[in-house]
């Protein structure tokens, strides 16, 4: 359950992330880009940890 849930809160922060960062660049302000580059980031972080946590449980 808590794979899942690292997953789906990686995506949801990724689309977040994105959709902050688009409405920010267009409206030109780089509080929003910034911020929409940070989750973005923690999205991208999680889902990796989630595929590295699942390769080493494969491995063994």
């Amino acid at each position: 359950m808590n794979l899942l849930i690292d997953k789906l809160g990686g995506l949801i922060f990724i689309v977040l992330g994105f959709l902050l960062a688009a409405s920010g660049y267009r409206a030109t302000s780089m509080g929003y880009m910034a911020a929409g580059i940070v989750l973005l980031a923690i999205g991208i972080a999680l889902v990796v940890r989630k595929v590295f946590r699942r390769n080493q449980d494969s491995q063994r």
